[in-house]
């Protein structure tokens, strides 16, 4: 029984045959032209084959960077409408996100939250302490189940960084069926 790599074995024994019988006829070929007659008369017939004609070899090379540059065009121009299509969807997916929240909405306040107690801490831990006091505020007067920082609400405290959050921050605090508030910036904010 033959495996692959008997197969494989043959196969390069034969490549190695074949390869000594071109370099024979190469030698063969290299001695016969060595003499000068053939030389004279090889360097004054310039014959080429018709694919090796100066000519036309500019020709088909613009033609193919063209045809390269029109695929690059076109490649572009899809990947460019694909992402376009996928911002509109997930356009539409955060207009339908609203769309639900909305119609699950139980309850919906807006509270401006005061964080002047945040300032009172060292420099370092100021806007880490701002978000517990936002935390804190919300749990004192909605009693949720779950409490859900938007990210909005979280970049906005950390917008000058943790030395400097916001004096005070206005938030729209929404309750669904389930319990869990979750808070949003207010738009105008």
């Amino acid at each position: 029984m033959e495996t692959n790599q008997d197969e494989s074995v043959k196969a390069l024994k034969k490549s190695n045959k074949e390869a000594e019988e071109e370099t024979e006829e190469i030698k063969e070929e290299a001695q016969i032209v060595e003499e000068p007659e053939e030389i004279e008369k090889a360097l004054e017939t310039p014959e080429l084959p018709e694919e090796a004609k100066p000519e036309e070899l500019p020709e088909e090379e613009g033609v193919e960077e063209e045809t390269e540059e029109i695929t690059r065009e076109e490649a572009e121009t899809e990947e460019l409408l694909k992402a376009k299509e996928t911002v509109e969807e997930e356009e539409r997916r955060e207009i339908e996100k609203r769309k639900g929240i909305e119609e699950e909405i139980v309850e919906e306040r807006i509270y401006t939250i005061p964080l002047r107690r945040a300032w009172i801490s060292p420099r370092k831990k100021r806007t880490p302490r701002a978000v517990r006091l936002v935390k804190a505020f919300i749990r004192r007067h909605m009693k949720p189940e779950a409490l859900v920082m938007s990210n909005e609400v979280n970049e906005r405290l950390w917008s000058r960084s943790i030395q400097k959050p916001p004096r005070k921050v206005r938030v729209r605090a929404v309750r669904d069926k389930e319990g869990t508030v979750t808070l949003y910036l207010v738009e105008g904010d």
